[in-house]
């Protein structure tokens, strides 16, 4: 019989180690966070790109347009993705003024589809089930005006088919809460500072952080469950 006793150090030990590591990268994800969302940009708004023969244009507002950029950049038939600011006063805002709140304006996508391969109820469809429609002016972690979301139609037919959608998804929704998401004509579209353009792409490893610790995926699967998933 061992009467060695245990050392009551070792395991308290290893769970701090363990929740010291947890804290270290928790703490670098939302340096990530603040450091990226809040400081000032540098000026220099991207080209949007010319229309292909067939497109057409279509304009969503989901919170932050890095992430709304990286989701409808998965779906077939869509040919091209541009962030930018919509909804708001004044021309030409920096990344700066619409973040002070001031502007009006609201982080947007603008979204060239090719609608022999995606039609526009579907972008629709697919656009609910990548925010959350039952919050005002904020979406997961980013608070204020900015972060609203928005269906901006780029014609009366389109203004329609979003109206078909939002009456469809009333009856549908698996959750309880009203739909508080706007559903407007477009306004002018300002293309944003090209650092902004294919955040997710350039830098995949402080959007990840970024996009994680926001809890936007969460909330999502808390309120989509597998249809936060699907894909038109």
């Amino acid at each position: 019989m061992n009467s060695t006793p245990p050392d009551p150090t070792s395991e308290p030990a290893h769970r701090r180690f363990w929740l010291i590591l947890a804290l270290v990268l928790m703490l670098i994800g939302w340096w990530v966070y603040a450091t990226q969302r809040q400081a000032p940009e540098v000026p220099g708004a991207a080209a949007t790109a010319p229309l292909p023969a067939g497109s057409e244009v279509a304009v969503f507002a989901g919170g932050c347009f890095w992430c709304t950029e990286a989701d409808f950049d998965k779906v077939p038939g869509v040919l091209a993705t541009t962030s930018g600011y919509t909804g708001g006063k004044t021309a030409n805002p920096s990344y700066a003024e619409v973040s002070s709140h001031t502007t009006g304006h609201a982080e947007a996508l603008q979204v060239i589809f090719d609608p022999s391969q995606v039609s526009y109820r579907q972008l629709v469809d697919y656009f609910w089930r990548t925010i959350d429609p039952t919050v005002k002016d904020r979406q997961f972690c980013d608070i204020g005006s900015p972060y609203r979301t928005a269906i901006f139609a780029t014609s009366p037919e389109q203004l329609q088919v979003a109206l078909a959608s939002r009456a469809a998804l009333e009856t549908t929704k698996p959750f309880p809460e009203p739909l508080v998401t706007q559903l407007l004509m477009a306004d002018d579209f300002y293309p944003a500072e090209a650092e902004h353009q294919n955040y997710h792409q350039n830098n995949p490893v402080r959007y990840d952080f970024y996009r994680k610790g926001c809890g936007r995926d969460a909330r999502l699967a808390q309120l989509w469950g597998d249809q936060a998933k699907a894909r038109p």
